[in-house]
């Protein structure tokens, strides 16, 4: 494996270089970073053009400049990174604006292919077992019109519907019979094509659906937690129950009871915790105190199912873990609900959803508003970017699974008596993640060079908007900042897609 890895490292050193130097000369020949000095009518005019040229080094060859660069950029390897100064952005240091572009570009990424990959490939699966059902008919329909609709059409209905309407909404948040009884139907609907069986299955699902939703937001209505929303501790332990028997089911089944023990005694333990933890969160709100509670979670869940799992303590531990840093999850996201009202007087009156930049500026507050105010700004633009790739990872991963599905190992699976679960999980699944890892990789790489246009329609100055000023003013060291970010993580990501397949499929080797 390390050989395997530093040979790649060599490939990937030297695609680098001719890439970078590729891109270096085209964007030097092609722009003119004293076109804006030339048409100015300032009397110094040709003192600034002597100082851009100086500053620049205009007057060196192209090609000796490339290697001028190439030298400041190596200092990275020793954390001295000089990319040299963006003219464009009053003699800003490259490093500086790409530090605040690619912070706030990675956020938004990060967000985006999370909620695509896990409601992504949850949808694909079910479509690929329920194989020319309507359930699956319905997807596929709605798959290829999410994919084919223009991104700024989607962020503009975004903006009217998730912000404008919702936020009108919050202002005056009354539930109406009608929005109870729609809301009831749309997911009686949903899960009952999802679950699927007989007609006298489904509509018992779709009762029990519309029951349940309906007079779910009927209560929340009545109790007014559209403005002052919280979870609270029973929320946080049903949740955290239905996330351990939804998990224990994936992972195991629910036939394994030390297994289901296990993520049951872990959300447990966090009920016990939740009310000392608020003081925690009360006296130490940082982000390195969250990272670390959540490290102690996964260590939680590991434990537990070390001293409970008996024979699969492996299946248990990671079992537990998982469930542990859900209900975790669910506390934190409790602890910055409370802050709501707070926030809510805090933020100008165009409403919580906001619809342009990343944050709001000079809001004061705590790390629980600057979280809150985080997610108001990223919903919108995340969803815009999440869509298309909920749809395109659909397809992926039903097509993949379906192939695997028909490979004579499945069918020898099934006729060892295996469970449907365990067929699906540990035998199918596994192999048809393969494409879709590197679907994904590709992907992540290709956001991370930023959404140009989700990214102008939102105002979110990320390596979108970097990239196109660096163009537009022939910015030739801002252009190969954006060029260093997005292709050492593009190689990355195809690294670490490599080393996927190993673990995916034991049979594929890295040698």
């Amino acid at each position: 494996m390390l050989t395997f890895i530093l040979r790649r490292l060599g490939a990937i050193l030297l695609v680098l270089l001719v890439a970078s130097f590729i891109v270096y000369t085209l964007t030097a020949i092609t722009a003119d970073p004293l076109r804006d000095l030339k048409g100015s009518n300032a009397p110094n005019r040709q003192e600034m053009i002597d100082n851009r040229i100086e500053l620049l080094q205009l007057n060196v060859p192209i090609v000796a400049r490339y290697f001028i660069w190439l030298a400041g950029a190596a200092k990275c390897f020793i954390g001295q990174c000089d990319l040299g100064v963006a003219y464009s952005r009053s003699n800003q240091p490259v490093v500086e604006a790409l530090s605040a572009a690619a912070a706030s570009t990675i956020q938004l990424v990060t967000a985006a292919t999370i909620v695509a990959i896990i409601f992504g490939l949850t949808i694909g699966i079910l479509t690929a077992l329920r194989q020319y059902s309507g359930f699956d008919y319905s997807v596929t329909f709605l798959t290829f019109i999410v994919y084919s609709l223009p991104i700024f059409w989607v962020a503009v209905l975004l903006k009217e519907y998730g912000a404008i309407r919702f936020n009108e909404f919050l202002s005056d948040p009354v539930v109406s019979i009608q929005a109870i009884l729609i809301t009831g139907l749309i997911w009686g609907v949903i899960l009952m094509a999802i679950i699927g069986g007989s007609w006298k299955k489904r509509l018992i699902t779709f009762a029990s659906a519309f029951v349940a939703t309906g007079g779910l937001l009927a209560l929340l209505g009545a109790t007014g937690w559209f403005t002052t929303p919280t979870i609270g501790i029973v929320g946080v332990i049903i949740t955290g129950i239905g996330a351990a028997v939804g998990v224990t089911a994936l992972s195991t089944g629910l036939a394994n009871r030390r297994t289901l023990y296990s993520s049951l005694i872990v959300v447990g333990v966090w009920a016990a915790l939740y009310f000392p933890i608020q003081y925690l969160f009360f006296y130490v709100p940082t982000g390195w105190m969250l990272f670390l509670v959540g490290l102690v979670a996964i260590g939680i869940g590991v434990g537990v199912g070390l001293l409970v799992g008996g024979d699969g303590k492996k299946e248990a531990a990671r079992t537990a873990a998982i469930v542990s840093f859900i209900t975790y999850f669910v506390i934190v996201v409790d602890r910055v609900m409370l802050v709501y009202p707070a926030y809510v007087d805090r933020i100008p009156q165009s409403g919580v959803i906001a619809t342009i930049g990343s944050k709001t500026p000079g809001l004061q507050g705590d790390m629980w508003f600057q979280i809150l105010d985080g997610f108001a700004h990223l919903v919108l633009p995340t969803i815009a970017l999440a869509l298309v790739s909920i749809a395109a990872y659909t397809r992926y991963s039903r097509a993949s699974l379906l192939e695997v599905m028909n490979q004579d190992y499945v069918r020898t699976a099934r006729a060892k008596g295996l469970t449907e679960r365990t067929v699906v999980m540990r035998h199918a699944m596994r192999n048809a993640l393969i494409p879709i890892a590197t679907i994904i990789a590709f992907d992540i790489g290709a956001l991370i060079g930023g959404a140009v246009i989700t990214e102008t329609i939102f105002a979110w100055k990320g390596m979108g908007a970097l990239f196109v000023d660096g163009l537009d003013h022939g910015d030739v060291n801002l252009v190969m900042g954006f060029f260093v970010v997005t292709g050492v993580l593009a190689v990355t990501f195809n690294l670490i897609a490599d080393l996927l397949y190993s673990a995916l499929d034991p049979r594929i080797r890295v040698s």
